[in-house]
């Protein structure tokens, strides 16, 4: 029987790929844009990109990859798309857009607060939660178009999601994958659909019904391929482009974090630790679990905005020589960092770093901090101490979890960039005490997708057959336990009550520059 082969488009916040995939899980080919600029900035905090810029660039890749492999490009049995998340496009009836996208990094915030009942601002007062949904509601692009935009918000029929608008653009419909929409929108996972104009919290997202999309389960058949698409991107006209989910969702299926006593750790440009349940539960109270792509399945998660991003930006202001040195060597500059890592011992000689550049739901007053410093600290140590403050970051979310879903993790699961490093996965395994596990490739985003793929064209009966077949473990990083006392120490006694004893200054500094 003659393999299947699909390609798979992953759009993330740094770069877009083009991967063809076996259904044996292997990388065929892959073509990848850098962005130049990522995205654009007309007032500070702000993040916007032109909508058709991430739809141009998978035009490139894919035509880039026909003209290297036209032999494996014609095999191609299906297509799909993962995108990042919680990036917003408003378009008109003919599916134009009407403004810049509002990408998933910008700060602004909407005024106001959400038009709730009086028995359920009462309830939420009870329970602490009411500043927690008053930020939710002004972090919402929709409410800050509304009020700021308004003949925008007027013309807008649909409001899409950056998954949503790439598939209107391949196949002509409006519409996404249930395991796609994650974001400041309307949408009820524990039910896979929007949510009903009476739902409690409706207000704090109010988009009207007749604004959003179909929904459509993972593996179901959005459309297919039309002409313009083909002549854009090279596909063939008439190609069908399957449902899958976003680009979290689909690492943990890369991951193969099928299981409960799996924990999925991403490092990408959000650093985020999740698990697949089979029950509802929040990883935060009021902040929900979402659809898994496997049906009747959920991914609590916690995020670190900004994780790996962090790398990026230790380059740009701190790495100079290595930067310029890889370019000599041709290799990547963090692949010369990386092996440095083994020269600085595990807790940097008490140098600790909190990561929350960019402050989320729980913690809306958090910025980063550095503490510890003396005079033996150089820049590396600071490399080092980035890379351990996201993982105890990444600790106090899977603690938080255990907790709340009633059991603990056995092993961890790796993906992303950053487990190119062995350095790095084995600090990980350190940190957290567990092994820590890699699949034959870091592209789990991808592989995911195509995972979602061939169960959607039957290649595959369910996704645990799909995940056997297609996710190797290729490497395990068993901890050293007397390095994960020292990291026990330092999570349990000081990083754990870093942002307690800042908070306060946290405030006063959003205060004066807000």
């Amino acid at each position: 029987m003659q393999e299947k082969v699909v390609l798979v488009y992953d759009v993330g916040t740094q770069s877009a790929r083009a991967l063809l995939i076996s259904q044996r899980g292997e990388i065929l080919d892959m073509s990848q844009v850098k962005y130049e600029e990522p995205y654009v900035s007309p007032r500070p905090d702000w993040a916007e990109q032109d909508a058709d810029f991430y739809y141009k660039c998978i035009c490139r890749v894919s035509t880039e990859i026909k003209e290297r492999s036209l032999e494996l490009f014609q095999k191609i049995g299906a297509v799909s798309v993962t995108t990042i998340r919680d990036t917003v496009v408003c378009v008109d009836k003919e599916g134009k857009p009407l403004r810049p996208a509002i990408l998933w990094l910008d700060k602004r915030m909407a005024s106001g607060e959400p038009k709730l009942s009086q028995i359920v601002r009462l309830t939420l007062r009870a329970v602490g939660a009411e500043q927690a949904v008053k930020v939710q509601y002004q972090k919402s692009h929709c409410n800050w178009i509304r009020q700021n935009e308004p003949e925008i918000w007027e013309k807008t029929d649909k409001y899409l999601l950056l998954s949503g608008y790439l598939i209107f653009k391949l196949c002509g419909r409006m519409a996404d994958s249930a395991a796609s929409l994650v974001g400041h929108i309307p949408f009820d996972s524990r039910e896979r659909g929007w949510q009903k104009q009476g739902a409690l919290t409706y207000p704090v997202f109010p988009v009207e019904r007749e604004k959003l999309c179909e929904v459509v389960e993972p593996g179901e058949t959005l459309g297919k391929i039309t002409a313009r698409a083909a002549r854009e991107t090279g596909l063939p006209e008439g190609l069908s482009l399957i449902a899958t989910g976003s680009d979290k969702a689909c690492e943990i299926l890369g991951m193969g974090a099928t299981t409960r006593e799996k924990a999925a750790i991403g490092f990408g440009t959000t650093a985020m630790v999740t698990f697949t349940v089979d029950r509802y539960v929040e990883p935060e109270r009021f902040i929900p679990a979402y659809a898994s792509i496997i049906r009747g399945r959920f991914t609590p998660e916690i995020e670190i905005f900004r994780g790996y991003w962090l790398i990026s930006w230790f380059k740009k202001e701190f790495a100079e020589k290595e930067v310029n040195e890889a370019a000599r060597l041709g290799v990547s500059a963090e692949e010369l960092l990386n092996q440095r890592l083994s020269e600085i011992p595990a807790g940097c000689e008490g140098l600790l770093f909190q990561p929350y550049f960019t402050p989320n739901v729980t913690m809306p007053s958090a910025r980063g901090a550095v503490i510890g410093f003396s005079d033996r600290h150089t820049r590396i140590h600071i490399y080092r101490a980035i890379i351990e403050g996201i993982n105890f970051a990444l600790m106090d979310g899977m603690r938080l979890m255990e907790k709340r879903a009633g059991h603990n993790f056995e092993r961890i699961c790796l993906g992303g960039g950053g487990s190119r490093s062995a350095e790095i996965c084995q600090i990980t395994a350190d940190m957290f005490g567990l092994p820590a596990v890699r699949v034959q490739t870091h592209e789990v985003c991808g592989l995911g997708c195509a995972i979602a793929t061939f169960v959607g064209l039957g290649v595959y009966a369910d996704y645990e057959e799909a995940v056997a077949h297609m996710v190797r473990e290729q490497d395990v990083f068993y901890p050293d336990m007397k390095q994960h006392r020292i990291y026990e120490r330092l999570y349990t006694e000081v990083f754990r009550n870093i942002y307690g004893k800042l908070s306060g200054l946290y405030e006063k500094l959003r205060q004066i520059y807000e």
